[in-house]
């Protein structure tokens, strides 16, 4: 062919604006065939959970309108793309392949294979980091080891001259003349059915890159100059819920890291309440960068002490948990929040996951598993990362003996018992001064509430007091 098409594999990049493979393959004057690939041949734990497939066919329908406009084609395939990217190649005679880069263990190691497999049918292959501020190994030490502590990372990050500039957006992605046989998204099936549990996603969501943008700029306008004063009260909803677009890439992070910083320059959010919501975009860089440092902490507790912590297998507690009902209504709350919603408020995550490792003692790992199949921003880094943090197993300073009290907690980050009313609704006549302690309410509060402890509302299933004990004991005797 004169002039043989570029093929760029697209995965967690579905935007058109700042996405540097995307203009690479543009600026090449070659015509551009875009590909999609379900990959259905991964391990349970490596393919997307539920709540993820749901936001996969939305964003996926959204971006193939906007590059029908740009005289684009999404070519859709589901299988094991060591097989189809090679084989497109063939057919369609292209001469290079683009993609952005992936971090995750399985996907470098499925990366890696479909590159020399290209380089052997002598096609081109580069790949480009679309997604990160920094690659995992462009940030170190100053003995040049990988960081094990955020803190410092952070600091180190912040010190940087060399943030990546935007590219600008592509506004024409020409697809040639003749195009392979491509999938329909709805033979998927990624939509949720008998039941369909995702009702609530749609009045909340918007999927796709203008969705993106519109949430970052309403975000700026409306929020951020307070977000470090609000951001751990769940009853304000004064974070971004931006992260779902972060993971499947409709927003880039050098995108939101300017958006912010010129808003702090123009004097429209206060520096401290800016440089709180950038700690957040660069704890999602850390993740990436323990993970990709240590490949094994996919699976493993990174402390290798805790290999030997005796974990509880109560299968009624986890199933308690899941569904909300452990008779702890912050920690209710989160669970049916995240369950109606396909998300869930960052401090209460940080409280659901405490109840589950350190009162009911189950396994971080069931944690992470569930969050993998329910979160639509679930992100392999930052679940795994988030999960060790909690545990207390992971490389940051967050011991496994710090164990909230999730009471006090609900008291403190939702004082008037808002959040709860809004998700565990059964409580919701309950005073303030009860809401987060209905089992401690005097039995004429409770009825006049209609609330009757362990029929219209469980009793606490486990003594936080005992289990804080207990969980420390067995600390002891791995520490």
């Amino acid at each position: 062919m004169s002039n043989p098409p570029i093929l760029l594999w697209l995965r967690q990049d579905l935007r058109f604006d700042n996405n540097p493979a995307m203009r690479i393959a543009a600026e090449t004057g070659k015509p551009v065939i875009c590909i999609y690939i379900f990959d259905n041949t991964l391990k349970d734990e490596q393919a997307m959970g539920g709540a993820q497939r749901w936001w996969l066919h939305h964003t996926l329908t959204a971006f193939q309108k906007d590059l029908k406009k740009r005289e684009g084609a999404l070519i859709l395939r589901r299988g094991d793309p060591r097989i189809i990217i090679p084989s497109l190649a063939q057919e369609t005679d292209a001469d290079h392949v683009v993609w952005s880069r992936r971090y995750m263990p399985w996907q470098i190691d499925i990366d890696s294979e479909i590159k020399a497999s290209l380089k052997e049918q002598d096609i081109q292959v580069l790949s480009i980091n679309s997604s990160l501020l920094f690659e995992p190994w462009q940030i170190e030490t100053k003995s040049g080891e990988p960081y094990r502590v955020f803190t410092p990372y952070w600091k180190t990050v912040q010190s940087r001259d060399d943030i990546p500039q935007s590219c600008s957006r592509v506004d024409k992605l020409e697809a040639p003349d003749t195009l392979p046989d491509t999938d329909v998204i709805e033979d998927w099936n990624l939509l949720p059915n008998s039941p369909d549990w995702s009702e609530g996603f749609g009045p909340l969501w918007n999927p796709g890159e203008k969705g993106a943008r519109a949430r970052l700029r309403e975000w700026l306008d409306e929020d951020a100059a307070e977000y470090d004063d609000l951001r751990n009260r769940p009853d304000l909803n004064r974070t971004s819920r931006l992260s779902p677009h972060l993971h499947f890439g409709e927003i880039s992070p050098v995108t939101v890291w300017h958006m912010v910083q010129q808003h702090i320059s123009d004097g429209d959010i206060p520096e401290d309440q800016g440089k709180s919501y950038l700690s957040e975009i660069v704890w999602r860089e850390f993740s990436y960068h323990l993970i990709y440092h240590n490949p094994l902490m996919f699976n493993d507790p990174l402390q290798d002490k805790f290999s030997k912590f005796e974990w509880n297998t109560d299968k009624n507690a986890l199933k308690a948990w899941q569904k909300g009902q452990t008779g702890y209504p912050i920690v209710d709350a989160g669970m049916r929040q995240l369950w109606t919603e396909g998300w869930m408020h960052n401090r209460v995550r940080m409280i659901v996951g405490s109840f589950l490792v350190k009162d009911l003692l189950l396994d971080w790992q069931e944690g992470m598993a569930w969050f993998w199949d329910t979160l639509l921003d679930a992100d392999g880094a930052s679940n795994t990362a988030s999960w060790q943090w909690i545990a207390g197993c992971g490389a940051d300073a967050a011991p496994f003996f710090r164990v909230f009290n999730p009471t006090t907690q609900g008291e403190k980050f939702d004082p008037e018992g808002n959040y709860v009313r809004k998700y565990v609704p059964e409580l919701k006549d309950l005073p303030k001064k009860y809401i987060h302690a209905p089992a401690d309410a005097p039995a004429e509060i409770l009825e006049k509430a209609g609330v009757k402890i362990g029929k219209t509302y469980p009793s606490p299933i486990v003594n936080h007091k005992e289990r804080r004990e207990e969980a420390l004991s067995r600390y002891e005797k791995i520490k």
